[in-house]
């Protein structure tokens, strides 16, 4: 069981998975929030193989060193209030995107890094598209240069695979960049089937 300095840098920790009481994947949260939760018998259970133990400051009366042993999987009890990140639809990010189509251009099918990627809207914008999930696909840049401002079809190209909106697990998985195995084993149990995450 890993112990946490809680003077070492904060990107080196990973995130802790916040459920609601009944299993739900809800957010990611900071370790502190975990202590926090722990500390005021917020949460109702926990899961997950990891667990990793915070060491605070000494006792004025016992001299002992204050320790709160958080897991890596939380759920909370009561009702969670909604927040708008809370939402049933996910914030769309390139980033998101890309990681959803594995890196992959959706009309040519060749995989690429980052930089060589771009967000194509398959009803372009400036004939009444929207800029969402379901109408966004990941494109190379020639690819897209290729389409410009027509439909897919319009420009001789086909779409490899149907955009999809991720579900909240989905975009879990989708946001965080230190995932733990524990993690992604809890969260691709509630992928959709239709799904092509690939993690």
């Amino acid at each position: 069981m890993p112990t946490l300095n809680p003077d070492a840098g904060e990107a080196r920790r990973p995130l802790i998975l916040r459920l609601d009481v009944t299993g739900q994947p809800v957010r990611w949260i900071p370790w502190r929030m975990a202590v926090v939760l722990e500390s005021r018998d917020m949460i109702a259970w926990h899961a997950g193989e990891h667990s990793f133990t915070i060491c605070g400051g000494l006792n004025r009366v016992s001299g002992r060193r204050s320790r709160v042993t958080v897991n890596s999987i939380i759920a909370t009890k009561g009702r969670l209030r909604q927040h708008a990140s809370d939402s049933l639809i996910p914030p769309l990010s390139n980033r998101e995107l890309f990681l959803r189509d594995g890196h992959l251009c959706l009309y040519c099918g060749k995989q690429y890094s980052e930089r060589m990627l771009t967000r194509d809207h398959i009803l372009p914008l400036s004939r009444g598209g929207e800029d969402c999930w379901s109408n966004v696909v990941t494109a190379c840049k020639p690819c897209n240069h290729a389409k410009g401002a027509r439909r897919p079809e319009e420009a001789g190209l086909s779409l490899l695979a149907v955009p999809y909106v991720p579900n909240r697990a989905e975009y879990l998985v989708l946001s965080n960049r230190r995932i733990l195995a524990d993690q992604i084993d809890f969260l691709r149990k509630r992928f959709r089937n239709e799904g092509r995450l690939m993690i």
